[in-house]
């Protein structure tokens, strides 16, 4: 079997998959995507595709978004040309929807599309109108941001998205050829272990320490980024053992960035008081240091806008952390109050800090927060389960040619 695979980013939503059929000697695995770095991954070739320019900031606004998307489609078409030229023809291409995917089948009209739907997007109940009713001008360039979603669900022969939540927000009418199935989690990676040692400037913490830890992309509002920050500085002052490590990098990838020079980490920085020798902020973490920390935990705190859910919560919950997040729709989704975790208002932080005093002063008394965490995880997430299903859709599509 020729499978290509599609995404601006590499390997991204695609590791694990590309991974698994990239294995099996009688399949030929090609990653086309436009990232330069990132790791080789035995048994996929990784092709890459340029743009010829840069959007243009003459564009409509509410064009913008549609013109870089169509920028990458007509660089993966580019290389998709070259890449039958030479002979290889996919049986199946399994794409993000960010662009790449949405001339696929003028250049491979022969071949199966499945498509990933990260996030359709809506004005209403979904993360745009999360903080207040966004303007008219708000709606309309929303309207248009979902062009290349509408071309790559018209055009594909299945798609696909991680969660109910994420279906949800995908027009109706495209439902009956959406499949709901996630990336999956490494549940044998993502592990507990009491005994887990996590080290950082020269300094060592384990799971007999107070700690609280915050993982993240980027440092940003659609994550609840301002909002730890406030509670931390208040449990910092109750808590004098406290230790607060923040695991991710200082930028923006969702939502609107601050003016040039300024970032949400160094505004939290400067408007809240902070003991600054219990404060870490690791940068992006190699797995096996992620996964350490993650082990180490005490309290974990995940914050979301009504949005696409995040890995790091479930990778969290997988290695039976005591989650604290936010009660927001995609949280829900997975977390029941009490019951595999602890739900609270996302724009509180003083109910963030509450929610860390009750954990920290009574961990030894919830296991079954722990337990229950992992079990979701294992039922629901499980990476092999995960890797079943989309190779079951991948079987499926194909025996329909």
């Amino acid at each position: 079997m020729k499978v290509l695979f599609l995404h601006r980013n590499f390997p991204a939503q695609f590791r694990h998959l590309a991974t698994y059929l990239a294995k099996d000697r009688n399949n030929r695995v090609v990653f086309l995507t436009n990232r330069k770095d990132g790791q080789a991954m035995p048994g996929v070739t990784k092709v890459l595709y340029g743009l010829h320019r840069e959007p243009k900031p003459e564009t409509h606004h509410y064009l913008r978004f549609t013109e870089e998307s169509v920028l990458h489609g007509q660089g993966a078409l580019r290389a998709a040309l070259s890449l039958r030229e030479k002979g290889f023809i996919p049986d199946v291409i399994i794409g993000h929807s960010w662009g790449p995917v949405s001339f696929m089948k003028e250049v491979f009209p022969e071949s199966k599309i499945i498509a990933h739907i990260e996030w359709f997007y809506n004005t209403n109940n979904s993360d745009i109108d999360f903080i207040s009713p966004p303007q008219i001008d708000t709606r309309a360039r929303t309207r248009y941001k979902n062009s290349h979603l509408l071309v790559d669900l018209y055009t594909c022969d299945k798609a696909i998205t991680p969660t109910q939540w994420q279906l949800q927000q995908i027009p109706p009418e495209f439902h009956a050829k959406t499949s709901v199935i996630h990336e999956g989690i490494d549940t044998e990676f993502f592990r507990p272990d009491e005994n887990a040692v996590f080290r950082f400037n020269n300094r060592e913490f384990t799971a007999k320490d107070e700690i609280l830890t915050y993982a993240t992309r980027g440092m940003e509002p659609y994550r609840g980024f301002p909002q730890f920050m406030e509670a931390a500085s208040e449990i910092q002052k109750r808590r004098p053992n406290a230790q607060i490590i923040i695991a991710g990098e200082d930028r923006v990838c969702y939502g609107a960035k601050l003016p040039e020079g300024q970032t949400f980490k160094k505004l939290m920085l400067e408007k809240y008081e902070y003991d600054t020798d219990r404060l870490h902020f690791t940068g992006s973490l190699p797995y096996p240091d992620y996964l350490k920390l993650l082990q180490v935990s005490s309290a974990h705190v995940y914050l979301t806008y009504p949005f696409v859910l995040s890995w790091s919560m479930l990778e969290s919950m997988a290695c039976g952390c005591i989650v604290l997040a936010s009660s927001t729709p995609p949280v829900k989704e997975v977390i029941k109050d009490e019951e595999n975790g602890l739900l609270l208002d996302f724009f509180k932080p003083r109910e963030i800090a509450e929610k860390a005093y009750f954990v920290l002063d009574n961990k030894q008394n919830l296991p079954h927060l722990s337990i229950n965490a992992r079990k979701t995880i294992v039922e629901n997430f499980d990476l092999k389960k995960s890797l079943d299903n989309q190779t079951e859709l991948i079987k499926n599509i194909l025996s329909k040619r």
